[in-house]
């Protein structure tokens, strides 16, 4: 044996081994438990925004269709980052996850193509599943799969010389690559941490001072000499507020009681009350007290609101109509 020889035991190099395999098999667990945490949180995302898109997003102009592709991207990535964990598909899905978020608090804040987001459940709940999502898929994507030992293998038994050269710096490579993996990984955490704590942060100051809340109504009392008003659209006089906005009933109301509460309220904001009657206005008008107090104006005994998906006066999105637990309509001036 030269003098400068170390000698390497059949037992040593087999443990080596197997504490590398131990390591390898661990990262690989770690990629596993990111790779279904990112893709469930994705697609459950999917589902909320799914759900928003039933219930009232499909009928508002522009912002409907855009949740409509909104829902099938975040489905389709989340599945395929399931099926693969490949971390361009990862990468891809934690933009997705920021990108939507970003629009949320966007349209919250200033809105987007004339609409204004108002803060429900289902909105708060989607930007938390985005946060939760993009923290792992961030993770998932910078990382690197755990490299295998491959040609290492010794079957003689007894003492072993030194093993040779290339054997030598084989390992080493994979050493490095274990360490720089290791590195990588701790160092995507923290990155995706801190992200994660600037976008729950931004996204607590802007719907801090977004319009949202139980859904009463807003400045509890209608202006004074507020009138309702006859309205042209599409031909059909309609029954419009003061400013000409389009009022609606729920079919799911009972005379002179209103049913519709909490989120309801907040895509549906009932009309305050007492109101006049403005030109053309021929139905009886009067008002109920919700369960906040407030009064509400009803016309012909049905309360009355107006919808978060019309941007401005002359437009009936909210017309005919299965969302938040019935049918909505217009009303026709002589109704």
């Amino acid at each position: 044996m030269p003098v400068n020889a170390r000698p390497v035991t059949g037992v040593s190099l087999l443990m080596t081994t197997q504490t590398w395999l131990a390591g390898g098999a661990q990262r690989l667990q770690a990629r596993l438990l990111l790779r279904v945490t990112g893709a469930g949180l994705l697609i459950a995302s999917a589902g909320v925004h799914l759900d928003l898109y039933a219930t009232g997003y499909r009928t508002i102009p522009t912002i409907g269709w855009l949740f409509l592709i909104q829902v099938i991207a975040g489905l389709a990535l989340g599945l395929v980052v399931l099926a693969t964990g490949r971390r361009l598909f990862a990468a891809a899905g934690a933009l997705f996850a920021l990108l939507t978020l970003g629009g949320y608090l966007l349209s919250v804040q200033v809105g987007l193509f004339g609409f204004r987001e108002v803060r429900t459940t289902a909105g708060i709940t989607a930007g938390l599943l985005e946060v939760m999502a993009f923290a792992p898929l961030a993770v998932l994507a910078v990382t690197q799969r755990a490299p295998v030992w491959c040609g290492l293998r010794y079957k003689r038994h007894g003492p072993l010389q030194e093993a040779p050269p290339q054997a030598r710096n084989r390992r080493a490579g994979l050493v490095s690559a274990a360490l720089t993996a290791r590195l990588t990984g701790r160092q995507a955490g923290i990155g995706a941490a801190v992200v994660s704590v600037i976008a729950l942060s931004l996204m607590a100051g802007v719907l801090a001072g977004s319009v949202g809340g139980t859904g009463g109504i807003s400045g509890g009392q209608a202006a004074v000499g507020s009138a309702l008003r006859s309205n042209s659209v599409g031909g059909r006089m309609l029954l419009a507020n003061a400013d000409g906005r389009t009022v609606y009933y729920f079919a799911a109301d009972r005379p002179d009681k209103t049913t519709c509460y909490g989120d309801c309220a907040l895509y549906w904001t009932p009309v305050a009350g007492p109101l006049s009657a403005g030109p053309g206005v021929t139905g009886k008008l009067g008002t109920i007290r919700r369960n906040g107090g407030e009064l509400q104006e009803t016309y012909n005994g049905r309360p009355l609101y107006t919808y978060v998906g019309d941007n401005g006066p002359g437009q009936t999105n909210g017309n005919d109509v299965d969302l938040n637990g019935g049918y909505w309509y217009d009303l026709p001036v002589s109704g």
